[in-house]
């Protein structure tokens, strides 16, 4: 591998917006495993983080490193508030994801830089950052600043990332990138591209640090295409299953729904570790192995490890919001834990798995009282005009708009904004007309478990103490091996 040759037992997974934030990934990483910061969205984060007056100066400590000081200031200048804003005030908006926005580009330097910064801060352990593929237009800027900011790994799915270890070689040679984005509707001849050049920038001559990369799939056929065909090294991957939370790969073939609506997965669904194993690459086992055990299981099938995401979601140092922390970790002691794999919710089209939660768009009542709106962008999808100019849609945007825009109205039916939802989950919900965004939670299967990692006496657990349970010897695995 690169640099980063220490394989960790436990990746902690990238999650929604803000859940996995630098707090959570430095404390994983300070615990001897790779903490990974979410990539997405990270522009709005850092601009309300800043709104709400940087509690305790973190924000602005770390922009203070960061190596494109105008940026910086430029930053503090537009969104710091010392005062905090009123409750009832809206956050100011910051540019909509765009090709041809500059400053859009600049905010996700720095944010990705913060982030990675942060988690970074005071210990040598490793950081990794996860993006997904399919939001394709903030993918270099995001990768150059956690660049700047000396993160190890990269991990990216949802889609096939096979540019991305030729950008992160580019990068690290200070040479300028280039990534081609889907555009519904593009001529043949007529591709589209996102550039990213570092000499546009007033940087010292050093080389960066290539960090490693590792792809999130879901089948060996993925794996196997993106080992051959990748535009350069591929360094692992992390084989998801369907009971993993966020957004999950659709079932091969035609879609068929259960009676509850949810996708039917079938064997040629399930990854063919086998088939992984004989590529000679690291790989770690990830969707419902946050479980005490899971860990020995995955080394037995040959991975390097595990990746656990809905078990840290609920730690002390995530994202979420306390308040529903709390409740959802009160559902698991109750066994009232309800997840729904959802095939509309996400504009993306993936399958997006939904905590069903009181209060939240997952309720039907509360999703057909929200007023449509799109003004986060990160999962709008690209398309050509008819004067060949590029136009930017989402389905979960006003109907008349998405109309208006090309598209048909059976692609918006029962579309959420994940974008605005996923805010509203970690504390920074928009306000729209005296109306606060509500929340949208995604987990994987296994909630249902959370409870058992609260120590006896406390009512939350942190990282260090869920890294402590997945690393310990399973009971009846060790009564096992002793009889």
């Amino acid at each position: 591998m690169h640099q980063a040759t220490f394989l960790p037992s436990i990746i902690q997974g990238g999650m929604g917006v803000g859940v996995s934030n630098w707090s959570l990934a430095r404390a994983v990483s300070q615990a001897g495993q790779l903490g990974v910061v979410s990539g997405t969205a990270l522009p709005t984060v850092l601009a309300r983080r800043l709104q709400l007056g940087d509690p305790g100066g973190l924000m602005r400590e770390a922009l203070s490193a960061f190596p494109i000081p105008e940026i910086a200031h430029k930053v503090i200048e537009r969104y710091f508030n010392p005062q905090g804003k009123h409750l009832g005030d809206s956050f100011r908006s910051n540019p909509l994801p765009n090709l041809a926005h500059r400053i859009a580009s600049d905010l996700t330097i720095a944010a990705n830089f913060v982030e990675v910064h942060l988690a970074k801060r005071g210990h040598d352990g490793l950081v990794g950052l996860n993006l997904l593929e399919k939001i394709q237009i903030p993918t270099l800027p995001s990768l150059f600043g956690a660049m700047l900011a000396g993160v190890d790994y990269i991990l990216m799915g949802a889609g096939i990332p096979r540019s991305i270890p030729r950008v992160l070689d580019q990068f690290a040679k200070r040479e300028s990138a280039q990534l081609k984005i889907d555009v519904q509707g593009a001529l043949p001849d007529q591709p589209f591209y996102a550039t990213l050049d570092p000499a546009e920038y007033d940087l010292p001559e050093a080389p960066l640090k290539r960090p490693a990369f590792l792809a999130v799939v879901s089948s060996d056929i993925l794996a196997k295409t993106l080992a051959k065909r990748s535009e350069s090294q591929i360094n692992g991957f992390v084989v998801e299953g369907v009971e993993a939370g966020g957004h999950n790969a659709p079932p091969r073939g035609p879609l068929n729904l259960d009676t509850i609506g949810e996708p039917i997965y079938g064997p040629r669904d399930t990854a063919n570790l086998e088939q992984i194993r004989q590529l000679g690459l690291p790989f770690w086992l990830a969707g419902s192995f946050g479980r005490p055990g899971k860990l020995a299981e995955a080394k037995e099938l040959g991975a390097a490890g595990i990746q656990v995401g809905t078990a840290f979601a609920f730690c002390e140092e995530s994202g979420i919001a306390p308040e529903i922390k709390a409740r959802v970790l009160d559902k698991s002691r109750r066994g009232a834990i309800e997840v729904f794999t959802d095939p509309l919710a996400s504009p993306t089209g993936f399958p997006f798995k939904v905590l069903q939660m009181e209060g939240s768009v997952s309720v039907p009542e509360v999703y057909a009282e929200r007023n449509r709106v799109c003004d986060l962008g990160y999962l709008r999808t690209a398309y050509r005009r008819e004067d060949g100019s590029l136009g930017y849609r989402c389905p979960g945007e006003p109907v008349k708009d998405y109309l208006a825009k090309g598209g048909t109205l059976e692609e918006t039916k029962g579309r959420k904004c994940v974008c605005n939802g996923l805010l509203s989950t970690i504390g920074l919900p928009q306000i729209h007309k005296s109306k606060t965004e509500p929340a949208l939670l995604t987990t994987g299967r296994d909630a249902d478990r959370i409870h058992t990692f609260v120590p006896s006496g406390k009512s939350t657990y942190s990282a260090a103490e869920l890294i402590q349970t997945l690393l310990a010897p399973y009971p009846e695995r060790q009564k096992a091996q002793c009889s």
